[in-house]
């Protein structure tokens, strides 16, 4: 196990009627707030008129700014920013998904920057002052609610890029199973695969023992797959939700990553897909992830092997434990098939005429991935074999 120092400020209001506390929250902070989300749905499910109701009751002044999209784009963190200056804005409060969450996170970080909010997704500059940020969850995915991390989409040249900061750490997060009961069956399930691809990204590690957070990363991983079927099945199921809703924070607050080092290249990999084609982030990772592992297993076959008897119940080949390996790859590909997920780019309507530049991009900064690193020629491999 390596060496760790773990901390995550992020306070967690969990359960029904959540999203009416935010107020109290915001309060703390002084106004005014900027009230940041996406398309009509918020309003639609009448959330929007919960929290700005808090908001009301709780005497703070607020502005909004809509309009975030699948895969946020830089030129709305840019205006967000503008906004922010202009009207001495104190907070940022998201309401919404992960998309809405990096949107909030970028605009928090670029509001006291006196550079372009690019450079910190190129590397140009790294952040010393944020704006707090606060969240209302409404799709179970990303995990941005309580992590460090925040990924933008760059429209001028088809990038995707991220930055990690403990600085746009939510100072707290609302989290009601109930927001996401009227998430369409596509979202649902994406929302999952992204939740999964956290959580293996951790698990495939060089590090060696580290059986308790590999134990805890088995069961997340069995949790999310056990109750997926059941919120597809029945929306308002709201236990169900419950355990998807916090298994998705909790795969990406960054307590699974103590003692080990992750991979994260099947991540850097799908952002390519992301920016060039916009498909949807789990559904891309449905794809990547499969075909990543299908080229790196014999790296460490035994690792696979355990993933496969652990997590799928895979019966051991002791004579061949590559065999249980990539047993262990069919029954994910097969699981993903079984709750309406893509699992090949035909499936998301790419075509292999952009795979070299993809690559290109991907490793513009070197190789990706840290349990095999993966240079140009194998991220392009990767995709082939998503095909």
């Amino acid at each position: 196990m390596d060496n760790f120092t773990f901390q995550n400020p992020t306070k967690i209001i969990f359960g029904r009627g959540a999203e009416t506390k935010v107020g109290a929250e915001c309060a703390a902070c002084g106004g005014p707030v900027l009230l940041h989300y996406g398309g009509g749905s918020v309003k639609k499910t009448g959330l929007y008129d919960a929290v700005a109701g808090s908001l009301r009751d709780a005497g703070v002044a607020f502005e909004e700014l809509g309009g975030v999209k699948p895969n946020p784009r830089l030129s709305l963190v840019r205006e967000g920013i503008a906004l922010c200056r202009d009207k001495d804005v104190k907070l940022i409060l998201a309401v919404g998904g992960g998309s809405v969450i990096d949107s909030s996170k970028a605009i928090a970080a670029g509001v006291p920057y006196q550079g372009d909010v690019w450079d910190f997704f190129v590397e140009k500059a790294v952040p010393q002052a944020a704006l707090p940020v606060g969240t209302v969850l409404t799709i179970p995915a990303a995990g941005s609610e309580a992590s460090t991390g925040c990924v933008i989409s760059n429209e001028d040249g088809d990038y995707k890029r991220a930055f990690n900061s403990e600085l746009v750490y939510p100072r707290f997060s609302a989290l009601n199973p109930e927001a996401a009961f009227t998430l369409p069956d596509h979202q649902v399930a994406a929302g999952a695969a992204d939740i999964l691809a956290h959580l293996m990204e951790r698990y495939f590690t060089n590090t060696r023992r580290v059986e308790l957070m590999d134990r805890v990363i088995e069961s997340v991983m069995k949790t999310v797959m056990g109750n997926l079927p059941a919120v597809l099945a029945k929306r308002d199921d709201y236990d169900s939700w419950a355990e998807i809703m916090w298994a998705g924070t909790i795969a990406h607050n960054n307590l699974l990553n103590t003692g080990r080092e992750g991979d994260w290249g099947s991540h850097s990999i799908e952002h390519e897909l992301s920016a060039v084609y916009d498909v949807t982030h789990g559904a891309g990772l449905a794809v990547v992830f499969p075909a990543w592992m299908k080229y790196v297993y014999k790296h460490d076959i035994d690792r696979f092997a355990q993933f496969a008897v652990r997590v799928f119940g895979v019966d051991h080949s002791f004579f061949s434990p590559e065999k249980t390996a990539l047993e262990g790859v069919a029954r994910l590909i097969a699981y993903f098939k079984s709750v309406g997920l893509p699992t090949t780019l035909a499936e998301l309507g790419v075509v292999d005429d952009r795979f070299e530049e993809m690559a290109a991009k991907c490793t513009e900064y070197g190789p990706v991935g840290r349990f095999v690193p993966l240079d140009k020629d194998g991220v392009a491999a990767v995709f082939r074999l998503a095909v």
